[in-house]
């Protein structure tokens, strides 16, 4: 990790579909810190994927596993997190984030994210009904949420990420959030 990324924290949330992994993964490179997705580190703590820890323990048991996994993940020296689209939900998450460090909400609209997630396989939300009603509904109800939590909005629709990255980057280096990369 590079000495100026130490200690930095960059939340990144959104809908699902909005690149918030890969994203992440582009960013952490270019800031020299780890990168952790959050869904990854529920399921590698549950040693099972997500769509079996909704059928088992609902939303609602998933949702606590999402709060336990972030009290650790906010604790760590310096990360990009890619967080689960619904992680706003919890006050005590939203809370959690503000506190920690920065937040950057990936906005995208249901129509990108129809098509980025595909038949909505491993997305238990997306397994019943009509899947862009689904995703209508849910960013109807957490747009606003995304938006009050975020210290940044940045349109994540282009479809490149590593150049979203950059755009993040360049942002949260002129708003002082993140130490300048000038030259690299």
């Amino acid at each position: 990790m590079s000495d100026d990324a130490e200690g930095l924290r960059i939340f990144l949330v959104g809908p699902m579909g909005s690149g918030k992994s890969t994203v992440g993964r582009h960013l952490s490179d270019i800031l020299g810190c780890p990168f952790i997705d959050s869904d990854a580190e529920i399921e590698s703590r549950a040693g099972a994927d997500i769509p079996w820890i909704f059928d088992v323990e609902g939303e609602e048991g998933f949702r606590r596993r999402e709060t336990t996994v972030l009290k650790d993940l906010v604790e760590h020296p310096g990360a990009v997190v890619a967080t689960g689209g619904g992680v706003i939900l919890a006050a005590e998450n939203r809370e959690m984030m503000t506190r920690a460090g920065v937040v950057v909400f990936l906005n995208v609209s249901v129509a990108q994210q129809l098509k980025r997630t595909g038949s909505g396989e491993g997305r238990p939300l997306l397994q019943q009904g009509d899947r862009e009603e689904t995703l209508k509904q849910l960013m109807a109800e957490r747009e606003p949420l995304y938006r009050a939590l975020a210290d940044v909005i940045i349109s994540a629709g282009g479809g490149n990420a590593r150049k979203v990255a950059r755009q993040i980057e360049a942002v949260l280096g002129e708003r002082g959030l993140i130490p300048r990369h000038d030259g690299e």
